[in-house]
C-alpha cells in the first residue's frame, strides 16, 4: 500500500513539473515561488497518502431487560427440579451457580421460564428482535441519526445464525438503505464483540466519511443444555441475555460529539494449538445433545492468550520504563536461566485509568486481575457487571464501561482497556481514549440502580 502511494505521488509530481515545462528539479531555473509551490504540493501529498483515519466512538446503548424476566437463585433452582434434572445435575447447578458472582437480577428471556424451556428457533428469533431492535432505536433516536445515514452495519452472534441473518433483519425494520455494506459473524464467541470493532476499523480505512453501527448479543433462548455432562452444564448458569448497540464514525465533524477515540485495537488467535482450540467446543454429548464445553484448561489457556497478547499491545502503550524492566527481566530468564525469578509484569496502571475484563465468570475476572498484578477495585466494572447482568457474552464489555461513566469514573483523556476472550481460542484488545468528560447522570442501563453498587458479592463456603 506505501510502495502503491509512493508511486502515485512520483507520477503526480512528474506530472506536475511537466505541466511546469520544468525538465528537472534540480535546475536553478526554478524560481522562489515555485520552489514553494513544489514544497507545499509534496507536503500535502504526504499528508494525504500517510494520514491515519481515526475511529470515533460516538455512543453506545446496552439492553436493559425488564424485571419480570429476572432469575433469582432460588428461581433457578426450582426450574431445573421441574424440568426433572438428576439429582447430581442440580447440585452441581447449583455450586456452579453460587460461585458464579451472578446476582438475583440478570435476566433470561422468557422462553427459558417456560416449563419445559422452549429453545424453539421462534423463541430465538423473539428474543434476537427483543434485545436488538430495543438498542438501535434507542440509539438511533439518542443521536437523532436517520437509518439512511448508516453505512456499515456488522453483527455478531455467535450460536443463532438464522436465514436471513441478524443484519438483514435489521435492514428490514428500520429501512436501511440498500447499499449498505453489512456483515454477520457468527460463532466467533465472547470476544466477537471487539473483532466486529476491529473489522470497522478495517472498513473505515477505506470507505471516508461513514458511520458504522456494530451489534452484539448472545441469544440464550435455543443454547439451554438438557444432559448432564459436567463440562455442558456450566453454561445454562453463566449465560444471561444482554446487548449493545455502538456507533463509530471516522468523519471529523464527529470527533467534537463523540466519547472515545479508538486508539489500538489487537487481536490473538491460539486456534492453532488443540488444547486452545478445544477449551470452548460445541458438540453433541453421548446422548447426541448438544451443548458448549468449557474445559478445565480454559482459565490456563486464556492466561497464555492473554500473554502473547499483551507482548504486542505494550511496545504500543506502556511507557519506556515499564517496556525496559520486562525486557531485561526476560533477558534474565532466558540468558541466566533463572527460571526461579518471577517475570516482571509491567504495571498497567501507567498505561490504563480503567480495566474492562471480559465477564466471563468471577473465577476468570480474579484471575486475570491477579495476573495482571492490578487492584482489586480495578476489576470492580467487571464484577459488578457480572453480579447484575451475568454473562452477556460480547457484549459484557459495553456493561463494564456502562458501570464506569455512571459512576463518574470516565474523565476526558482518560485511557479504557478492554479485554475480551473468545473461543477459538481468542484474545482480543482494545484502547479507547475518552475525549470529553462523561455525564454520569445520562440514561444508560445502570441508571436506575448505580447508586446500589458496588455490592459485596457473597461468598458460598462449597
Amino acid at each position: 500500500m506505501v510502495k502503491f502511494k509512493l508511486m502515485i505521488m512520483k507520477t503526480f509530481l512528474s506530472n506536475y513539473f511537466s505541466f511546469l515545462n520544468l525538465p528537472a528539479i534540480s535546475k536553478c531555473s526554478i524560481s522562489v515561488t515555485q520552489s514553494i509551490a513544489v514544497i507545499a504540493l509534496i507536503l500535502t501529498l504526504l499528508y494525504i497518502c500517510f494520514k491515519s483515519t481515526s475511529v470515533y466512538l460516538i455512543d453506545y446503548v446496552c439492553y436493559l431487560p425488564p424485571d419480570n424476566l429476572r432469575v433469582p437463585h432460588s428461581h433457578f433452582i426450582e426450574h431445573f427440579k421441574l424440568c426433572n434434572f438428576e439429582k447430581e445435575t442440580i447440585e452441581f447447578h447449583t455450586k456452579v451457580l453460587e460461585k458464579s458472582g451472578i446476582g438475583v437480577e440478570a435476566c433470561m428471556p422468557e422462553s427459558v421460564h417456560e416449563l419445559p424451556p422452549d429453545n424453539s428457533m421462534k423463541h430465538a428469533q423473539a428474543e434476537t428482535e427483543m434485545v436488538l431492535f430495543t438498542i438501535v432505536d434507542d440509539l438511533l433516536s439518542k443521536h437523532n441519526v436517520h437509518p439512511n445515514s448508516i453505512d456499515i452495519l456488522v453483527s455478531n452472534c455467535s450460536l443463532f445464525c438464522p436465514t436471513p441473518c441478524i443484519t438483514s433483519t435489521i435492514i428490514n425494520k428500520f429501512g436501511f438503505r440498500s447499499n449498505v455494506k453489512c456483515f454477520n459473524l457468527s460463532g466467533m464467541g465472547c470476544s466477537a464483540g471487539l473483532l466486529s470493532v476491529s473489522l470497522v476499523k478495517d472498513l473505515l480505512k477505506v470507505h471516508k466519511n461513514s458511520l458504522a453501527l456494530v451489534l452484539s448479543m448472545e441469544a440464550v433462548a435455543p443454547n439451554g443444555y438438557n444432559g448432564n455432562t459436567k463440562s455442558k452444564l456450566i453454561a445454562n448458569v453463566l449465560f444471561r441475555m444482554g446487548g449493545a448497540a455502538i456507533l463509530l464514525s471516522n468523519k471529523k465533524q464527529d470527533k467534537g460529539i463523540a466519547k472515545y477515540k479508538l486508539q489500538h485495537l489487537v487481536r490473538t488467535h491460539l486456534g492453532s494449538k488443540d488444547k486452545a482450540y478445544q477449551s470452548v467446543y460445541q458438540e453433541p454429548d453421548e446422548n447426541n445433545i448438544v451443548g458448549v464445553s468449557l474445559s478445565r484448561s480454559l482459565l490456563s489457556v486464556a492466561s497464555s492468550a492473554l500473554r502473547i497478547n499483551i507482548i504486542n499491545l505494550g511496545p504500543l502503550v506502556l511507557p519506556y520504563s515499564e517496556q525496559l524492566r520486562y525486557g531485561l527481566s526476560m533477558i534474565r530468564r532466558k540468558i541466566w536461566a533463572a527460571e526461579d525469578k518471577e517475570m516482571y509484569v509491567p504495571n498497567f496502571k501507567k498505561a490504563f485509568e480503567h480495566f474492562c475484563i471480559h465477564a466471563g465468570g468471577k473465577t476468570v475476572i480474579d484471575g486475570i486481575v491477579e495476573n495482571l498484578k492490578l487492584q482489586r477495585e480495578d476489576g470492580e466494572a467487571s464484577r459488578m457487571a457480572l453480579y447484575r447482568f451475568g454473562n452477556t457474552s460480547s457484549s459484557s464489555l459495553w456493561y463494564e464501561l456502562s458501570y464506569l461513566e455512571a459512576k463518574g469514573r470516565v474523565k476526558k483523556g482518560h485511557k479504557v482497556w478492554q479485554i475480551g476472550f473468545g473461543s477459538g481460542f481468542k484474545c482480543n484488545s482494545a484502547v479507547w481514549k475518552c475525549l470529553s468528560d462523561i455525564d454520569p447522570n445520562a440514561k444508560s442501563a445502570w441508571s436506575d440502580r448505580i447508586h446500589m453498587y458496588p455490592i459485596e458479592i457473597p461468598v458460598f463456603d462449597c
